[in-house]
């Protein structure tokens, strides 16, 4: 019996920098006798070479789509709107292409279908005509229903150290926008601390020498962990950083310590609507301190949104948007990336690939092993929910 093949393909989208299949993960793949191939990448984290090391074969950029059908595509992003083509910072469809190719391979992805966001009936029916299948990472689940891998605490870590990069800059450079936050300035976690120690050793003087106050709520979980953890590697005493989770919002807001605070950073995903955390008009009170929201749940068009402050993603290109309010408080932005763990990608990948590696060490068996088959079983439900399906 031929080696089940896994095919990790090059991300398009700008600045994503992560990978679900990593050189570790891959020798222990290859390993467990699985034959991996790799699309050669200059934006991944690693390096080609780093693979080509670990036993991979490596293939030409964007050759998933020429595979034999039996071979599993994997990826972390969606795919763009006319496969090759690079897609624009979060910009999962081109509305002008009328047709959008069919997919016939099983894919390992982060769709953004099934939650029914802009154009997902489109994407998900590129599989649905194409007989191909989606696997999202988001849905891979044990039995009790929890993720099997997740970028959570990254991306708190992440959507922290883009704050305090905003806040600091707001001090240094007042009234002028933070500028592109690229990823590939940050080889490893340590340089990202490093940075932020250096912004901010220049913009706490002149905030009367005080560091800023930091709430984060969803505190107790794996994204609020990663927000709390970059703060106090930074620097920032834990006595500036109010950590709330559900028992502190479980009335629904406004919250006036959000106000009162430098940073808020939201680490929460509501599945049903509560009043929210902050309004613009609890944001245009006297006395508001609040310069800077963070939120790394980031899902500007949802109704359960809890932070309705904005209507658009922010991009590491441009990490803020200016947040419009009445009121005495200082100029304030959102922060609403995407995709922040890729300004950590190489923990990131690693920490997320070593967590998914038991259910890759399982596809050879994917009809037979449960994350799987009730992935596909998701799959067909949300398939049977486009429209003219019935």
């Amino acid at each position: 019996m031929a080696p089940t093949t896994l095919h990790l393909r090059s991300e398009t989208k700008y600045l994503e920098r992560r990978t679900p299949l990593t050189p570790t993960t891959t020798k222990a793949l290859l390993d467990a006798g699985y034959h991996i191939n790799v699309e050669k990448s200059t934006g991944r984290v690693f390096r080609d070479d780093e693979y080509k090391a670990a036993g991979a074969q490596l293939v030409p950029e964007g050759s998933w789509v020429h595979a034999p059908k039996d071979n599993i595509i994997m990826g972390l992003k969606e795919l763009p709107a006319d496969d090759g083509k690079p897609s624009v910072p979060h910009v999962v469809l081109a509305p002008l292409i009328p047709r959008l190719a069919p997919l016939e391979h099983a894919h390992i992805q982060f769709g953004h279908c099934y939650k029914k966001q802009e154009n997902w009936d489109r994407y998900l029916s590129r599989f649905a005509r194409g007989g191909g299948v989606l696997y999202d990472i988001e849905f891979l689940t044990d039995p009790s229903g929890k993720r099997v891998a997740a970028f959570g605490y990254y991306a708190g870590f992440a959507g922290a150290a883009v704050a305090l990069l905003a806040w600091a800059h707001q001090l240094t450079d007042p009234g002028v926008a933070l500028p592109m936050v690229n990823p590939t300035d940050y080889p490893s976690q340590n340089d990202l601390v490093k940075a932020i120690k250096a912004s901010l050793s220049r913009a706490v003087p002149l905030n009367s020498s005080q560091p800023p106050r930091i709430i984060v709520v969803g505190a107790l979980g794996r994204c609020g962990t990663g927000a709390v953890d970059c703060c106090v590697a930074a620097g920032v005493p834990t006595s500036s950083i109010l950590k709330w989770d559900m028992g502190e919002t479980a009335a629904g807001g406004p919250f006036k310590e959000i106000a009162a605070s430098d940073i808020f950073i939201n680490c929460i995903y509501l599945s049903v609507k509560i009043p929210p955390f902050v309004t613009r008009e609890s944001l245009s009170q006297p006395g508001r301190k609040l310069r800077v929201v963070s939120d790394v749940s980031c899902d500007p068009g949802d109704p359960n949104n809890p932070v309705p402050l904005y209507t658009e993603y922010s991009t590491f290109t441009k990490p803020t948007l200016p947040i419009e309010v009445n009121g005495d408080g200082p100029g304030m932005v959102m922060i609403s990336i995407d995709h922040l763990p890729s300004l950590v990608a190489n923990e990131a990948s690693e920490s997320f690939s070593q967590l998914l590696l038991p259910s890759l060490k399982a596809l050879d068996r994917k009809d037979k092993e449960g994350v799987w088959i009730r992935a596909e079983q998701i799959f067909c439900e949300k398939v049977k929910e486009l429209p003219g399906s019935n």
